[in-house]
């Protein structure tokens, strides 16, 4: 069971860090990946991080903003975020898959947690 947690209301310029923790699942065996969902918007790919934190990539809009990181000694994978802007207001989601994606647009991860609710005022 995956949980995002982290989430709430900053304003433009802000910043956030989203953390992601699982109970009967080591993380460590997975590639992991942050989504989110803006009101009215379909789910889009934010970022994906390999299996030990060597690798990363993120979607154009958050290049440079937002850095992803994970502890696999405290099973927790993290999203920090830097210079929010309003239409970073989503729904945030961590996802877990075993294979790291070759395109994080296509990609559909087997195992996805509850989101956490970031607001991003002007």
């Amino acid at each position: 069971q995956l949980q995002a947690s982290g989430g709430g209301l900053v304003q433009a310029g802000g910043s956030l860090r989203l953390s992601c923790g699982a109970s009967g699942r080591t993380l460590s065996s997975y590639v992991m990946g942050w989504f989110r969902q803006a009101p009215g918007k379909e789910r889009e790919f934010v970022a994906v991080i390999n299996w030990s934190g060597s690798s990363t990539s993120y979607t154009e809009s958050v290049k440079g903003r937002f850095t992803a990181s994970r502890d696999n000694v405290m099973n927790t994978v993290y999203l920090q975020m830097n210079s929010l802007k309003p239409e970073d207001t989503a729904v945030y989601y961590c996802a877990a898959d075993r294979v790291y994606p070759l395109y994080g647009d296509n990609w559909s991860p087997d195992y996805w947690g509850q989101g956490t609710l970031v607001t991003v005022s002007s």
